[in-house]
């Protein structure tokens, strides 16, 4: 038990090491710094320029913007899909695959573009290497340069300057942040022993004498953005319990440092931005300790393991059913908690197998959706709450609410409550639709409260723009393919285009001066509050339905029912 607590106190610790430096580091490309890798990217950049015929990078205004990603993400997805309808007819096709069907092949666009990659597949078995890298791989760099620059953008309105240009912080993001860092981590991955190779699969002999195939491709720097943009998708059906993708110790721990690292370093880019680090650091800790929490709630219900399984055995033991061994019980729990908090989606065990505390603490990640939450927009998210934090503690002391000096009135408050309100709706309509015919749409594997999770646990990652999933659910199917395609495309646009609005608006605004009367957001009192109303908004949201799964279904182990 020690060992494995240890492990994730290290992780921790060195994730916490990383974010502020990080964080500096980012502040610097978006404000345009001197940079060491200036002289390799800035003719990278420029000929991207002349190529797109962007010579003019002025600044946007909030619509202008919210109009760029979305043509843009358009384009993207289209060119995507004929790829995946072509495979058949591309090279890199060693296997010979054809087309997916058309239903599985637009959810597949949709869930990429949209930074989820959800997969109703097996990557294996569906897609060639073409479909793989030119496609799947580029829509990792974009839809992860999409998350950052809307991020940037709204931290640049939050603090009072114009939002920039999309496109050149799609290629800023791309060629300063992504880029440079993934080729590093795809060489280490490829030292460590992830394979990248354009053959086809081995073939070999077994011990009984027959021929078996094994599958493998161009992983190592597949995996790395995989990881690091927060997309999740695995080159393999497994994802990263795959000993292709994942096979030490040493490439988990650098695939969950290259995961955590965007999201936990934004907030120190903000308060870089905002020239408060203080409020950076006590947003950090604040977020932290509910990250912390919910580690310890998933890792004690795992280590604990399953009363049924242990009155066999006749003694305790970790849940390890669904988990590498080479992972074990503490590795498999504090992925399960770092990937759907960071929106990323791999895994390195079946989610389907976490004991309830574990599913309870997956879920409330991607209901939240700040711990640390999605590529860029999960920082978005959080300022979202220390708005409404501001304008209710604003109207408890009867003053005008106010946020780094600027009035917080009706269009901050309806775009926010737009931003928060999407979220319960992309998954609980459609969820409460499949539950209501069980037999015919849910592809439920388990009856009862599990079931429950199995069904709530994929619309909440489609709408979190996560991808993982409770993967005993059968999802390759139409109704899924669809419904799943509707939450993806609110969860992600209908959140961007107002996080964009709400920018703009609040960059317009004049600056109020500060009096001894100004709610100060930068101590730990404010910080406790926006918890709570973080809390009290994200988490009762969902209660009924955390209730009826989770919830339920620990206290039906526990009773041995």
């Amino acid at each position: 038990m020690s060992q494995g607590f240890f492990q994730i106190a290290l992780t921790l610790a060195l994730m916490v090491a990383i974010a502020p430096f990080f964080g500096a580091y980012m502040a610097r490309v978006y404000t345009y710094h001197p940079s060491r890798l200036d002289p390799v990217m800035h003719p990278v950049e420029n000929l991207v320029y002349r190529l797109s015929g962007l010579r003019k990078r002025a600044d946007m205004t909030g619509w202008q913007y919210a109009r760029a990603v979305l043509w843009s993400n358009l384009a993207m997805g289209i060119w995507v899909f004929l790829i995946f309808m072509l495979q058949g007819a591309l090279p890199l096709n060693p296997t010979g695959l054809g087309a997916p069907p058309w239903d599985l092949a637009l959810h597949t666009a949709i869930s990429f573009v949209t930074n989820t990659n959800q997969q109703h597949y097996s990557g294996e078995t569906t897609f060639s290497y073409a479909s793989q890298v030119w496609a799947l791989g580029f829509l990792m760099f974009t839809s992860a340069a999409t998350g950052l620059a809307v991020a940037i953008a709204f931290i640049r309105g939050l603090t009072g300057r114009p939002l920039g240009n999309f496109y050149a912080d799609l290629i800023r993001s791309i060629t300063r942040i992504l880029l440079p860092i993934s080729v590093v981590g795809g060489l280490l991955l490829l030292l460590a022993g992830v394979p990248e190779t354009l053959a086809g699969p081995a073939v070999v002999t077994t011990l009984d004498g027959a021929q078996q195939a094994i599958a493998r491709g161009p992983v190592a720097h597949f995996e790395a953005i995989k990881e690091l943009g927060e997309n999740g998708g695995g080159f393999f059906g497994i994802n990263s319990a795959h000993p292709f993708e994942n096979p030490s110790g040493f490439t988990n721990l650098l695939e969950m440092l290259l995961m955590m690292s965007i999201p936990t370093a934004l907030i120190f880019t903000y308060g870089a931005f905002a020239h408060n680090l203080k409020q950076a650091w006590l947003i950090f800790w604040m977020v932290f300790a509910i990250f912390v929490g919910l580690i310890i709630l998933t890792a004690v219900g795992e280590y604990q393991g399953n009363p049924a399984v242990n009155g066999i055995l006749g003694s305790a033991a970790p849940n390890l059913e669904g988990k590498e061994v080479r992972f074990g019980w503490a590795q498999t729990a504090l992925w399960a908690v770092m990937t759907t908090g960071t929106m990323c989606g791999a895994v390195n065990g079946m989610h389907d197998s976490l004991m309830p505390t574990g599913g309870f603490s997956t879920l409330f990640n991607m209901f939240l959706q700040i711990v640390w939450g999605g590529q860029g927009t999960g920082t978005a998210y959080l300022f979202v709450y220390l708005i409404l934090a501001v304008f209710l503690t604003g109207l408890m002391v009867g003053r005008t609410p106010e946020f780094l000096g600027r009035k917080i009135e009706k269009q901050e408050i309806v775009l926010a409550s737009v931003i928060l309100l999407v979220h319960p709706f992309a998954i609980l309509l459609p969820a409460a639709i499949t539950l209501a015919f069980p037999d015919t749409l849910s592809g439920i594997s388990n009856p009862g409260f599990h079931g429950v999770s199995q069904v709530i646990y994929e619309y909440a990652s489609a709408a979190a723009n996560n991808g993982s999933g409770f993967e005993g659910l059968g999802d390759n199917t139409l109704w899924w393919n669809l419904s799943a395609s509707v939450s993806l495309l609110l969860g992600r646009y209908v959140p961007i285009v107002s996080l964009l609005l709400l920018a703009d608006g609040l960059s317009r605004k004049q600056t109020v001066p500060e009096t001894a009367g100004t709610l100060r957001t930068d101590t730990v009192l404010f910080t406790s509050v926006t918890a709570g109303v973080i809390l009290i908004l994200g988490a009762l949201t969902f209660f009924p339905v955390l209730a009826l799964g989770p919830v339920a279904e620990a206290f039906q182990i526990a009773s041995g029912a």
